[in-house]
Protein backbone atom coordinates (compact mmCIF):
# COMPACT_ATOMS: atom_id res chain seq x y z
CA UNK A 1 0.00 0.00 0.00
CA UNK A 2 1.18 2.70 -1.05
CA UNK A 3 0.78 6.30 1.59
CA UNK A 4 1.23 10.01 0.75
CA UNK A 5 2.11 11.86 4.12
CA UNK A 6 2.24 15.75 3.67
CA UNK A 7 4.55 18.18 5.56
CA UNK A 8 2.04 18.62 7.74
CA UNK A 9 1.37 15.24 8.31
CA UNK A 10 5.10 14.07 9.36
CA UNK A 11 4.74 17.36 11.50
CA UNK A 12 2.22 15.69 13.35
CA UNK A 13 3.92 12.30 13.88
CA UNK A 14 6.70 13.61 15.19
CA UNK A 15 4.64 16.17 17.45
CA UNK A 16 2.78 13.49 18.70
CA UNK A 17 5.75 10.92 19.07
CA UNK A 18 8.30 13.43 20.49
CA UNK A 19 5.58 15.00 22.78
CA UNK A 20 4.75 11.81 24.58
CA UNK A 21 8.19 11.19 25.71
CA UNK A 22 8.22 15.42 26.47
CA UNK A 23 5.15 14.55 28.15
CA UNK A 24 6.06 11.64 30.46
CA UNK A 25 10.03 13.72 31.36
CA UNK A 26 7.63 16.86 32.76
CA UNK A 27 5.35 14.40 34.26
CA UNK A 28 8.17 12.58 36.35
CA UNK A 29 10.32 15.95 36.83
CA UNK A 30 11.10 14.54 40.37
CA UNK A 31 13.00 11.88 39.01
CA UNK A 32 15.44 12.38 35.84
CA UNK A 33 13.45 14.07 33.29
CA UNK A 34 16.86 15.08 30.85
CA UNK A 35 17.87 11.77 31.05
CA UNK A 36 14.34 9.93 30.79
CA UNK A 37 13.57 12.26 27.97
CA UNK A 38 16.23 11.24 26.17
CA UNK A 39 16.45 7.21 26.47
CA UNK A 40 12.53 7.82 25.76
CA UNK A 41 13.87 9.52 22.55
CA UNK A 42 16.46 7.32 21.75
CA UNK A 43 13.72 4.22 22.16
CA UNK A 44 11.86 5.64 19.42
CA UNK A 45 14.58 4.74 17.04
CA UNK A 46 12.65 1.04 17.28
CA UNK A 47 10.42 2.70 14.60
CA UNK A 48 10.52 1.27 10.99
CA UNK A 49 9.36 1.36 7.75
CA UNK A 50 7.87 4.79 6.80
CA UNK A 51 7.04 6.00 10.23
CA UNK A 52 10.67 5.23 11.54
CA UNK A 53 11.84 7.32 8.36
CA UNK A 54 9.26 10.44 10.08
CA UNK A 55 10.32 10.58 13.15
CA UNK A 56 14.45 10.12 12.55
CA UNK A 57 13.62 13.11 10.50
CA UNK A 58 12.79 15.14 13.74
CA UNK A 59 14.83 18.76 14.04
CA UNK A 60 16.46 19.70 17.03
CA UNK A 61 14.76 22.71 18.05
CA UNK A 62 12.20 20.65 20.62
CA UNK A 63 9.38 23.63 20.83
CA UNK A 64 8.18 21.59 23.34
CA UNK A 65 10.88 22.29 25.76
CA UNK A 66 10.06 24.56 28.63
CA UNK A 67 6.08 24.68 28.52
CA UNK A 68 4.12 23.26 31.25
CA UNK A 69 2.62 19.56 31.54
CA UNK A 70 -1.03 20.84 31.14
CA UNK A 71 0.80 22.83 27.68
CA UNK A 72 2.09 20.20 26.12
CA UNK A 73 -0.55 17.79 26.73
CA UNK A 74 -3.25 19.84 25.25
CA UNK A 75 -1.14 20.12 22.31
CA UNK A 76 0.41 16.92 22.01
CA UNK A 77 -2.63 14.49 23.18
CA UNK A 78 -4.57 15.52 20.29
CA UNK A 79 -2.01 15.16 18.10
CA UNK A 80 -1.39 11.63 19.07
CA UNK A 81 -5.06 10.83 18.14
CA UNK A 82 -4.39 12.31 14.92
CA UNK A 83 -1.47 10.65 13.90
CA UNK A 84 -3.32 7.37 14.57
CA UNK A 85 -6.12 8.53 12.23
CA UNK A 86 -4.25 9.33 9.42
CA UNK A 87 -2.17 5.99 9.66
CA UNK A 88 -5.22 4.34 10.19
CA UNK A 89 -6.97 5.77 7.24
CA UNK A 90 -3.61 4.80 4.71
CA UNK A 91 -2.09 2.03 6.00
CA UNK A 92 -3.07 0.03 9.32
CA UNK A 93 0.33 -1.53 9.75
CA UNK A 94 1.81 1.56 9.88
CA UNK A 95 -0.29 2.72 12.72
CA UNK A 96 0.39 -0.13 14.64
CA UNK A 97 3.94 0.56 14.03
CA UNK A 98 3.06 4.50 15.08
CA UNK A 99 2.08 3.04 18.37
CA UNK A 100 4.31 0.32 19.32
CA UNK A 101 6.92 2.82 19.16
CA UNK A 102 5.21 5.45 21.06
CA UNK A 103 4.69 3.36 23.92
CA UNK A 104 8.31 1.66 23.94
CA UNK A 105 9.22 5.24 24.56
CA UNK A 106 6.90 5.75 27.09
CA UNK A 107 8.12 2.97 29.01
CA UNK A 108 11.58 3.61 28.75
CA UNK A 109 11.25 7.38 29.36
CA UNK A 110 9.90 5.87 33.23
CA UNK A 111 12.72 3.37 33.55
CA UNK A 112 14.96 5.73 35.52
CA UNK A 113 12.39 6.67 37.66
CA UNK A 114 12.41 3.36 39.22
CA UNK A 115 8.40 3.07 40.70
CA UNK A 116 6.15 5.23 38.28
CA UNK A 117 4.92 7.81 40.39
CA UNK A 118 0.88 8.80 39.99
CA UNK A 119 1.41 11.47 37.36
CA UNK A 120 3.44 9.65 35.32
CA UNK A 121 1.19 6.28 35.54
CA UNK A 122 -1.49 8.83 34.73
CA UNK A 123 0.34 10.16 31.98
CA UNK A 124 0.87 6.88 30.46
CA UNK A 125 -2.62 5.97 30.52
CA UNK A 126 -3.71 9.34 28.92
CA UNK A 127 -0.79 8.65 25.57
CA UNK A 128 -2.64 4.90 25.12
CA UNK A 129 -5.96 6.54 25.74
CA UNK A 130 -5.03 9.51 22.94
CA UNK A 131 -2.96 6.59 20.42
CA UNK A 132 -6.60 4.51 20.87
CA UNK A 133 -9.30 7.10 20.91
CA UNK A 134 -10.09 7.39 17.05
CA UNK A 135 -8.41 4.92 15.48
CA UNK A 136 -11.14 2.03 15.24
CA UNK A 137 -13.77 4.41 14.35
CA UNK A 138 -11.82 5.93 11.41
CA UNK A 139 -10.42 2.14 10.58
CA UNK A 140 -14.53 1.22 10.15
CA UNK A 141 -15.99 4.68 8.74
CA UNK A 142 -13.41 5.43 6.52
CA UNK A 143 -13.25 9.35 7.67
CA UNK A 144 -10.91 11.06 9.72
CA UNK A 145 -12.34 12.46 13.09
CA UNK A 146 -11.55 15.47 14.41
CA UNK A 147 -8.05 15.75 16.63
CA UNK A 148 -10.07 17.34 19.44
CA UNK A 149 -11.26 14.89 22.66
CA UNK A 150 -15.02 14.82 23.23
CA UNK A 151 -16.37 14.31 19.83
CA UNK A 152 -18.04 10.97 21.13
CA UNK A 153 -20.01 12.97 23.60
CA UNK A 154 -22.66 15.16 21.62
CA UNK A 155 -24.73 16.10 24.52
CA UNK A 156 -21.95 17.31 26.62
CA UNK A 157 -20.43 19.51 23.80
CA UNK A 158 -23.51 20.80 23.47
CA UNK A 159 -24.08 21.50 27.40
CA UNK A 160 -21.65 23.97 27.45
CA UNK A 161 -22.37 25.94 24.64
CA UNK A 162 -25.50 26.14 26.37
CA UNK A 163 -23.77 27.60 29.62
CA UNK A 164 -21.96 29.80 27.22
CA UNK A 165 -25.01 31.03 25.49
CA UNK A 166 -26.68 31.90 29.17
CA UNK A 167 -23.62 34.84 29.50
CA UNK A 168 -20.53 33.12 30.10
CA UNK A 169 -18.03 34.04 27.84
CA UNK A 170 -15.97 30.43 28.14
CA UNK A 171 -16.31 26.96 29.96
CA UNK A 172 -14.22 24.28 29.70
CA UNK A 173 -15.58 20.82 31.56
CA UNK A 174 -13.78 17.44 31.94
CA UNK A 175 -15.62 14.32 33.14
CA UNK A 176 -14.64 10.62 33.76
CA UNK A 177 -17.27 7.96 33.80
CA UNK A 178 -18.01 4.34 32.90
CA UNK A 179 -17.30 5.44 29.44
CA UNK A 180 -13.90 6.86 30.08
CA UNK A 181 -12.96 10.37 29.95
CA UNK A 182 -14.27 13.32 28.06
CA UNK A 183 -13.12 16.84 27.92
CA UNK A 184 -13.88 19.78 25.79
CA UNK A 185 -14.46 23.23 25.95
CA UNK A 186 -17.39 25.72 24.22
CA UNK A 187 -17.63 29.79 24.13
CA UNK A 188 -14.35 32.05 23.94
CA UNK A 189 -10.45 32.47 25.69
CA UNK A 190 -11.31 36.41 25.48
CA UNK A 191 -13.93 38.48 25.12
CA UNK A 192 -14.14 39.52 21.50
CA UNK A 193 -11.80 36.56 20.81
CA UNK A 194 -12.65 33.19 18.47
CA UNK A 195 -9.83 30.95 20.19
CA UNK A 196 -11.60 28.57 22.68
CA UNK A 197 -10.39 28.37 26.41
CA UNK A 198 -7.93 25.95 26.60
CA UNK A 199 -9.09 22.82 27.14
CA UNK A 200 -7.14 21.91 30.37
CA UNK A 201 -6.27 25.70 30.63
CA UNK A 202 -4.96 27.20 34.22
CA UNK A 203 -8.12 28.91 36.35
CA UNK A 204 -8.49 30.17 39.19
CA UNK A 205 -10.60 27.98 41.57
CA UNK A 206 -11.86 29.76 44.61
CA UNK A 207 -13.16 28.11 47.54
CA UNK A 208 -11.94 24.40 45.88
CA UNK A 209 -8.94 25.87 47.74
CA UNK A 210 -10.97 24.84 50.66
CA UNK A 211 -11.01 21.18 50.29
CA UNK A 212 -6.95 20.72 49.35
CA UNK A 213 -7.04 22.40 52.92
CA UNK A 214 -8.79 20.78 55.15
CA UNK A 215 -7.21 17.39 53.51
CA UNK A 216 -3.85 18.53 54.13
CA UNK A 217 -4.90 19.22 58.09
CA UNK A 218 -6.15 16.14 58.01
CA UNK A 219 -3.14 14.43 56.65
CA UNK A 220 -1.04 16.36 59.58
CA UNK A 221 -3.53 14.68 61.67
CA UNK A 222 -2.62 11.47 60.77
CA UNK A 223 1.15 12.30 61.06
CA UNK A 224 -0.01 12.98 64.61
CA UNK A 225 0.87 17.07 64.86
CA UNK A 226 -2.46 18.23 65.05
CA UNK A 227 -5.23 16.69 67.37
CA UNK A 228 -8.71 17.45 65.00
CA UNK A 229 -10.64 17.91 68.57
CA UNK A 230 -8.02 19.93 70.12
CA UNK A 231 -8.38 23.83 70.92
CA UNK A 232 -7.00 26.05 68.07
CA UNK A 233 -6.26 28.20 70.70
CA UNK A 234 -3.46 25.72 71.57
CA UNK A 235 -1.48 25.94 68.09
CA UNK A 236 -2.14 29.75 67.64
CA UNK A 237 -2.11 31.22 71.03
CA UNK A 238 -1.38 34.65 69.64
CA UNK A 239 -5.11 35.09 68.61
CA UNK A 240 -6.59 34.88 71.93
CA UNK A 241 -9.09 32.35 70.10
CA UNK A 242 -12.34 31.20 72.23
CA UNK A 243 -11.01 27.96 73.33
CA UNK A 244 -13.92 26.00 72.60
CA UNK A 245 -12.77 26.14 68.94
CA UNK A 246 -11.77 23.31 67.95
CA UNK A 247 -9.84 22.19 64.57
CA UNK A 248 -12.79 20.25 63.29
CA UNK A 249 -15.21 23.30 63.88
CA UNK A 250 -12.63 25.35 61.70
CA UNK A 251 -13.20 22.90 59.17
CA UNK A 252 -16.80 22.56 59.06
CA UNK A 253 -17.67 25.97 59.34
CA UNK A 254 -19.14 25.81 62.91
CA UNK A 255 -16.97 27.94 64.99
CA UNK A 256 -18.93 30.83 64.67
CA UNK A 257 -16.59 33.30 63.61
CA UNK A 258 -17.09 35.93 61.78
CA UNK A 259 -16.24 36.13 58.04
CA UNK A 260 -13.72 38.75 56.97
CA UNK A 261 -15.56 39.22 53.22
CA UNK A 262 -18.65 40.12 55.39
CA UNK A 263 -21.57 38.89 56.94
CA UNK A 264 -25.31 38.81 55.92
CA UNK A 265 -27.38 37.97 58.45
CA UNK A 266 -30.85 36.56 58.45
CA UNK A 267 -32.59 39.90 59.29
CA UNK A 268 -31.13 41.46 56.34
CA UNK A 269 -28.40 43.13 58.28
CA UNK A 270 -24.74 43.59 56.67
CA UNK A 271 -21.62 44.16 58.57
CA UNK A 272 -18.94 44.66 56.38
CA UNK A 273 -15.45 43.24 56.62
CA UNK A 274 -12.21 43.95 54.00
CA UNK A 275 -13.08 45.16 50.25
CA UNK A 276 -14.57 43.11 48.13
CA UNK A 277 -15.65 42.58 44.61
CA UNK A 278 -19.17 42.71 45.49
CA UNK A 279 -21.75 45.00 47.06
CA UNK A 280 -21.03 48.28 47.98
CA UNK A 281 -17.34 48.18 47.72
CA UNK A 282 -16.33 46.73 44.52
CA UNK A 283 -15.07 49.76 43.10
CA UNK A 284 -12.83 50.26 46.03
CA UNK A 285 -11.94 46.61 45.25
CA UNK A 286 -11.36 47.48 41.30
CA UNK A 287 -8.87 50.06 42.11
CA UNK A 288 -7.03 48.46 44.94
CA UNK A 289 -6.99 45.04 43.44
CA UNK A 290 -3.05 44.40 43.68
CA UNK A 291 -2.94 45.21 47.30
CA UNK A 292 -1.24 42.82 49.41
CA UNK A 293 -3.28 41.37 52.60
CA UNK A 294 -1.34 38.98 55.20
CA UNK A 295 -3.38 36.25 56.66
CA UNK A 296 -3.11 37.33 60.25
CA UNK A 297 -4.47 40.93 58.97
CA UNK A 298 -7.63 38.93 57.93
CA UNK A 299 -7.73 37.31 60.88
CA UNK A 300 -7.59 40.21 63.46
CA UNK A 301 -10.29 41.59 61.41
CA UNK A 302 -12.83 39.03 61.78
CA UNK A 303 -11.43 38.61 65.48
CA UNK A 304 -12.61 42.39 66.26
CA UNK A 305 -16.09 41.79 65.15
CA UNK A 306 -18.69 39.78 66.80
CA UNK A 307 -18.57 36.13 66.44
CA UNK A 308 -22.24 35.04 64.56
CA UNK A 309 -22.65 32.68 67.35
CA UNK A 310 -21.04 30.08 70.23
CA UNK A 311 -18.65 28.02 69.13
CA UNK A 312 -20.50 24.64 68.01
CA UNK A 313 -24.11 25.64 68.03
CA UNK A 314 -24.44 26.61 64.60
CA UNK A 315 -23.06 26.51 60.66
CA UNK A 316 -21.86 29.25 58.30
CA UNK A 317 -19.75 29.10 55.88
CA UNK A 318 -16.81 31.65 56.92
CA UNK A 319 -13.52 32.45 55.47
CA UNK A 320 -11.78 34.00 58.43
CA UNK A 321 -11.70 29.55 59.16
CA UNK A 322 -9.65 28.49 56.62
CA UNK A 323 -7.34 31.43 57.03
CA UNK A 324 -6.85 29.94 60.11
CA UNK A 325 -6.01 26.60 58.93
CA UNK A 326 -3.15 28.13 57.00
CA UNK A 327 -1.48 29.63 60.01
CA UNK A 328 -2.03 26.56 62.04
CA UNK A 329 -0.55 24.25 59.58
CA UNK A 330 2.22 26.79 59.32
CA UNK A 331 2.79 26.70 62.86
CA UNK A 332 2.73 23.47 63.77
CA UNK A 333 4.99 22.37 60.52
CA UNK A 334 7.41 25.37 60.78
CA UNK A 335 6.86 25.74 56.52
CA UNK A 336 4.71 27.47 54.74
CA UNK A 337 1.12 26.33 53.20
CA UNK A 338 2.30 25.70 49.91
CA UNK A 339 5.67 23.97 50.75
CA UNK A 340 3.42 21.83 52.31
CA UNK A 341 1.04 21.15 50.19
CA UNK A 342 3.75 20.35 47.88
CA UNK A 343 5.22 17.74 49.92
CA UNK A 344 1.33 15.91 50.54
CA UNK A 345 -0.89 16.62 47.81
CA UNK A 346 1.00 18.15 44.51
CA UNK A 347 4.04 16.30 44.75
CA UNK A 348 2.48 12.91 45.85
CA UNK A 349 -0.14 13.37 43.02
CA UNK A 350 2.15 15.18 40.45
CA UNK A 351 -0.54 18.17 39.92
CA UNK A 352 1.90 20.07 38.17
CA UNK A 353 -0.93 22.60 37.08
CA UNK A 354 -2.02 23.45 40.37
CA UNK A 355 -0.42 26.25 42.79
CA UNK A 356 -0.62 28.61 45.87
CA UNK A 357 -0.22 32.03 44.47
CA UNK A 358 0.07 34.17 47.49
CA UNK A 359 0.37 37.47 46.71
CA UNK A 360 1.23 36.81 43.33
CA UNK A 361 -1.12 38.03 40.65
CA UNK A 362 -0.13 36.38 37.62
CA UNK A 363 -1.87 33.03 36.43
CA UNK A 364 0.31 30.31 34.06
CA UNK A 365 -0.17 30.16 30.58
CA UNK A 366 -2.43 28.63 28.94
CA UNK A 367 -5.76 30.64 30.62
CA UNK A 368 -8.48 32.21 29.88
CA UNK A 369 -9.30 35.32 31.08
CA UNK A 370 -11.35 37.20 33.75
CA UNK A 371 -13.43 40.38 33.27
CA UNK A 372 -14.91 42.61 35.97
CA UNK A 373 -17.81 45.17 34.82
CA UNK A 374 -18.75 48.74 37.28
CA UNK A 375 -19.66 52.12 37.09
CA UNK A 376 -17.27 54.62 37.11
CA UNK A 377 -18.56 58.18 37.46
CA UNK A 378 -21.59 57.46 35.57
CA UNK A 379 -19.87 55.50 32.94
CA UNK A 380 -19.76 52.21 32.74
CA UNK A 381 -16.53 50.07 32.19
CA UNK A 382 -15.61 45.94 31.77
CA UNK A 383 -11.86 45.57 32.41
CA UNK A 384 -9.77 42.74 32.64
CA UNK A 385 -9.07 41.46 35.54
CA UNK A 386 -6.89 37.91 35.05
CA UNK A 387 -4.14 39.70 37.16
CA UNK A 388 -5.47 40.24 40.66
CA UNK A 389 -3.93 39.95 44.15
CA UNK A 390 -5.93 36.95 45.45
CA UNK A 391 -4.48 37.43 48.89
CA UNK A 392 -7.63 39.32 50.15
CA UNK A 393 -9.05 36.28 49.86
CA UNK A 394 -6.06 33.75 51.16
CA UNK A 395 -6.72 30.00 51.62
CA UNK A 396 -10.27 31.27 51.48
CA UNK A 397 -10.19 30.85 47.87
CA UNK A 398 -6.65 31.63 46.40
CA UNK A 399 -5.41 28.77 44.37
CA UNK A 400 -4.71 27.91 40.58
CA UNK A 401 -5.24 24.59 39.34
CA UNK A 402 -6.74 22.40 36.20
CA UNK A 403 -9.71 20.52 35.37
CA UNK A 404 -7.50 17.45 34.67
CA UNK A 405 -5.55 18.14 38.41
CA UNK A 406 -9.14 18.70 40.11
CA UNK A 407 -10.25 15.43 39.07
CA UNK A 408 -6.83 13.79 39.65
CA UNK A 409 -7.32 14.95 43.31
CA UNK A 410 -10.83 14.76 43.79
CA UNK A 411 -10.57 11.32 42.68
CA UNK A 412 -7.47 10.46 44.72
CA UNK A 413 -8.77 11.80 47.24
CA UNK A 414 -12.26 9.88 47.63
CA UNK A 415 -10.10 6.92 46.09
CA UNK A 416 -8.60 6.71 49.24
CA UNK A 417 -4.66 7.67 48.86
CA UNK A 418 -4.57 10.87 50.08
CA UNK A 419 -6.26 9.49 54.01
CA UNK A 420 -6.53 6.91 55.96
CA UNK A 421 -9.81 5.85 55.55
CA UNK A 422 -10.96 6.70 58.86
CA UNK A 423 -10.09 10.01 58.53
CA UNK A 424 -11.99 10.28 55.16
CA UNK A 425 -14.92 9.19 56.44
CA UNK A 426 -14.59 12.23 59.33
CA UNK A 427 -14.33 14.25 55.92
CA UNK A 428 -17.12 13.48 54.52
CA UNK A 429 -19.45 12.60 56.86
CA UNK A 430 -22.21 15.59 56.94
CA UNK A 431 -23.41 18.38 59.33
CA UNK A 432 -26.51 20.21 58.71
CA UNK A 433 -26.20 23.43 57.38
CA UNK A 434 -29.95 24.43 56.54
CA UNK A 435 -29.27 24.21 52.87
CA UNK A 436 -31.60 21.84 51.37
CA UNK A 437 -30.03 18.57 50.60
CA UNK A 438 -26.61 20.02 50.97
CA UNK A 439 -24.85 19.32 54.33
CA UNK A 440 -20.80 19.98 54.64
CA UNK A 441 -18.33 17.70 56.25
CA UNK A 442 -14.69 19.07 56.37
CA UNK A 443 -13.90 20.57 53.91
CA UNK A 444 -16.48 19.46 51.45
CA UNK A 445 -19.69 19.87 50.76
CA UNK A 446 -22.09 16.27 50.77
CA UNK A 447 -24.95 16.71 48.08
CA UNK A 448 -28.19 14.44 48.21
CA UNK A 449 -29.88 13.76 44.61
CA UNK A 450 -32.40 11.46 44.25
CA UNK A 451 -29.73 9.31 42.79
CA UNK A 452 -27.77 9.03 45.55
CA UNK A 453 -24.82 11.05 47.36
CA UNK A 454 -22.39 13.08 45.47
CA UNK A 455 -18.94 14.88 47.08
CA UNK A 456 -18.36 18.37 46.02
CA UNK A 457 -16.82 21.83 46.40
CA UNK A 458 -17.38 24.59 43.84
CA UNK A 459 -15.71 28.22 44.02
CA UNK A 460 -15.91 31.54 42.10
CA UNK A 461 -13.01 34.03 41.85
CA UNK A 462 -13.96 37.13 39.97
CA UNK A 463 -14.34 36.34 36.57
CA UNK A 464 -13.34 33.08 36.93
CA UNK A 465 -14.99 29.63 38.81
CA UNK A 466 -14.61 26.11 38.97
CA UNK A 467 -16.34 22.93 39.63
CA UNK A 468 -15.49 20.10 41.93
CA UNK A 469 -18.16 16.76 41.65
CA UNK A 470 -17.23 13.18 42.42
CA UNK A 471 -19.13 10.09 43.61
CA UNK A 472 -18.49 9.25 47.06
CA UNK A 473 -15.87 6.44 45.67
CA UNK A 474 -14.02 8.75 43.26
CA UNK A 475 -14.90 7.11 40.24
CA UNK A 476 -17.01 9.17 38.54
CA UNK A 477 -16.43 12.90 38.07
CA UNK A 478 -17.10 16.38 37.00
CA UNK A 479 -14.67 18.97 37.08
CA UNK A 480 -15.16 22.61 34.93
CA UNK A 481 -13.58 25.65 34.69
CA UNK A 482 -15.52 28.68 33.93
CA UNK A 483 -14.95 32.41 32.55
CA UNK A 484 -17.25 35.27 32.91
CA UNK A 485 -17.99 39.38 33.22
CA UNK A 486 -18.03 39.77 37.05
CA UNK A 487 -19.73 42.79 38.71
CA UNK A 488 -20.70 43.86 42.04
CA UNK A 489 -24.15 42.74 41.88
CA UNK A 490 -23.27 39.15 41.05
CA UNK A 491 -25.32 39.33 37.89
CA UNK A 492 -24.28 36.03 36.96
CA UNK A 493 -24.72 34.28 40.03
CA UNK A 494 -28.07 32.67 38.54
CA UNK A 495 -27.05 31.73 35.21
CA UNK A 496 -23.77 29.84 37.64
CA UNK A 497 -26.58 28.07 39.46
CA UNK A 498 -28.27 27.20 36.46
CA UNK A 499 -24.86 25.68 34.40
CA UNK A 500 -23.90 23.88 37.72
CA UNK A 501 -27.33 21.89 37.57
CA UNK A 502 -27.41 21.84 33.85
CA UNK A 503 -24.22 19.74 33.92
CA UNK A 504 -24.81 17.84 37.22
CA UNK A 505 -28.52 16.99 35.37
CA UNK A 506 -26.04 15.62 31.84
CA UNK A 507 -23.52 13.68 33.86
CA UNK A 508 -25.01 12.11 36.66
CA UNK A 509 -28.68 11.47 35.98
CA UNK A 510 -27.99 10.83 31.72
CA UNK A 511 -29.78 13.90 31.23
CA UNK A 512 -32.98 14.00 33.23
CA UNK A 513 -33.83 17.33 34.78
CA UNK A 514 -33.90 17.49 38.91
CA UNK A 515 -35.24 21.13 39.43
CA UNK A 516 -34.89 20.54 43.20
CA UNK A 517 -31.19 19.44 42.69
CA UNK A 518 -29.13 22.52 45.23
CA UNK A 519 -26.16 24.04 43.50
CA UNK A 520 -23.24 25.01 46.06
Amino acid sequence: MTITLSDQDKSTLRIAAYGAVTLMAAAGAAGKPHRGAADGSIALGSATGLVGHVLAEYPKGKDLAGKSVAEIADRVLPALTAAMNLLHQQDPAEAGNFRGAVLVAVETAQVRQGRPSPATAAMARKITEALDAAGAAGADSGTVPEAAAGQDRPELQRAIEEIVESGFVGVSLRVHDERGEWAGSAGARELGGTAKPPIDGHARIGSNTKTFTATLVLQLVAEGKIGLDTPAADYLPEFGLDRRITVRMLLQHTSGLFNFTGEVYDDGTIVPGIAIPYGTTGKEWVDDRLRTYRPQELVELALSKPARFEPGTGWSYSNTNYVLARLLIEKVTGRSLAEEMRRLILGPLGLSGTLLPDASPEIPEPHAHAYYRYEDAGEHKTIDITRQNPSWISTGGDMISTTQDLHTFISALLGGTLLPAPLLAEMCTPHPTGIPNMDYGLGVFVVTTDDGTLISHNGAAVGHAALMYSTPDGSKTLTAALNCVDDAGLSIAAAFQKAQQRLLNEVFRGGQADPAQPTG
